[in-house]
């Protein structure tokens, strides 16, 4: 038996590298085609590209829902001009907020919309055949609770590439703050309101959103008016640029497939840009939280820099869902790679997080879209690590160079997950992760494993394996990729 699943091992193996090879080929001839091919190209610098850099900006990072609902709820209520929103689905009955009382998100933006302010949402319309949710008719039914009875806009955009969706998340108050993330409007598949401590609830989701004020938030204006005049044929003003606001550089960076809007005809992917920039730089530290991880592009940087590490304290953290909603064994096949090319050094980590109340575990879903690179660069938005998201669905990120905000935003991502104080954090990555996160993770699958209750929330990613599953990315890939 040991053979037989050895032969299965070297045949997935195979064919797995056979189906990526000749995925990243038609992705070349695609990019290539559209003017994009450098993206694909070693070299340049880690912060720069195609995506325009502002200055002057003030960035802060808003983790999980608890902190980041509440904060686009208030920036709603204070409008004053207009509140543009770009969302994957958003259901009426949404709360924002769960204080008692609390509107739900129709009766907030009819409130808004009653005092004069423009409210406008563009969402997605949902697959043409009800394979997945959100339905077309559940997208219907949203777009007609929101509007009905209020001076609330909701247009439904089906420009989307065969099952593929409009994937970003957004939200725009008079031209003068903007959030990008993570976070939908919704409780569809799951609680979006969940918080560092991460309390036991059906599906606590773990996401991140970054609020923004400065040039950039013209950048963020711009897009949705670009999108909406499009869809809704309705001439928005062109947004005035915000004075400075603090000292941060940021990119907007944005997946737009080809083919999509007659704004962008030959698309734009400054988003992989981006992410392979950073990644090919990187000298010490890599730690994403995301969703997906299974595109062969992002992961041969990996793979390559696991195989001749830039430094002996080089350290790969990847925090993923223990089961993502799909993708799963194309993930797990990716992570068996890895691991390989790790080859026992210990230079590749894999976790993943769950609630625990002192016994029984309860799954939180990492639906962060998270790359921090050496404490030097980060991006945060909507994008996944898969082929979806990188060239076939509209997707917002942003980026920023910003050291200080950048390694702020580690150290308290990482004192949730590794339930420590951040002064306790505050030293070198690769120690913190050989003494903290390694030992951890590990003590909790073991105590799993024998069926004992866990006392962390922190496990290592369980049922990594390379067999069969890996092929399914590269298969899917390649009959829906135009």
């Amino acid at each position: 038996m040991k053979t037989f699943h050895s032969f299965l091992d070297k045949v997935d193996e195979r064919l797995g590298d056979g189906l990526e090879r000749v995925l990243c080929a038609h992705h070349g001839r695609r990019l290539r085609g559209l003017g994009w091919g450098e993206v694909l190209e070693p070299g340049g610098d880690r912060f720069g590209g195609r995506a325009p850099v502002r200055e002057g900006n003030r960035v802060e990072v808003l983790i999980d829902g608890e902190e980041s609902l509440p904060a686009i709820a208030d920036a709603i209520r204070r409008a004053k001009s207009h509140v543009h929103i770009a969302n994957w689905h958003a259901s009426a009955d949404f709360r924002l907020t769960r204080e008692p009382g609390a509107p739900t998100l129709r009766e907030l933006l009819a409130e808004t919309a009653a005092r004069g302010v423009d409210v406008r949402v563009l969402v997605w319309a949902g697959p043409p055949v009800p394979a997945f949710q959100p339905t077309r008719g559940l997208a219907r039914s949203e777009q007609r609770k929101l509007t009905e009875g209020t001076n609330v806009r909701c247009v439904l955009d089906a420009r989307e590439r065969t099952l593929h969706c409009h994937h970003e998340k957004l939200v725009v108050v008079d031209d003068a703050v903007a959030f990008v993330g993570g976070v939908d409007f919704t409780a569809l598949e799951g609680d979006r309101h969940d918080s560092p401590d991460h309390p036991p609830r059906p599906i606590g989701w773990h996401d991140l959103v970054s609020r923004l004020h400065g040039p950039v938030v013209a950048d963020v204006a711009e897009h949705f008016r670009r999108r909406w005049t499009e869809v809704a044929g309705e001439d928005l003003p062109k947004p005035d640029v915000p004075e400075p606001a603090g000292g941060s550089r940021v990119q907007l960076l944005r997946t737009v497939p080809n083919d999509t809007y007659d704004f962008t005809p030959k698309g734009e992917f400054t988003i992989l840009d981006a992410y392979l920039r950073a990644l090919r730089s990187a000298r010490r530290l890599v730690y994403l939280e995301n969703q997906f991880l299974w595109s062969p592009e992002i992961a041969e940087v990996l793979l390559g820099k696991l195989c001749d590490p830039p430094d002996d304290r080089f350290r790969v953290v990847l925090l993923l869902p223990r089961k993502p909603s799909n993708g799963a064994d194309t993930t797990r096949g990716q992570l068996g790679r890895l691991l390989d090319a790790d080859d026992g050094n210990n230079r590749l980590l894999a976790a993943t997080i769950s609630a625990h109340d002192g016994g029984s575990a309860a799954p939180v879903y990492v639906h962060a879209k998270l790359g921090i690179v050496d404490d030097e660069w980060l991006t945060v938005g909507s994008a996944n690590l898969n082929e979806h998201s990188l060239f076939n669905d509209t997707e917002v990120n942003i980026a920023t160079d910003d050291r200080e905000l950048v390694r702020a935003t580690r150290l308290r991502l990482w004192s949730e997950h590794l339930g420590r104080p951040e002064a306790e954090l505050d030293t070198d990555p690769a120690d913190v992760v050989d003494n903290l996160w390694r030992p951890l993770a590990q003590e909790q699958a073991d105590r799993e494993r024998r069926g004992e209750p866990r006392t962390h929330r922190l496990v290592l990613l369980p049922g990594v394996s390379r067999r069969a599953g890996r092929l399914q990315g590269p298969l899917r890939g390649l009959l829906v990729d135009g």
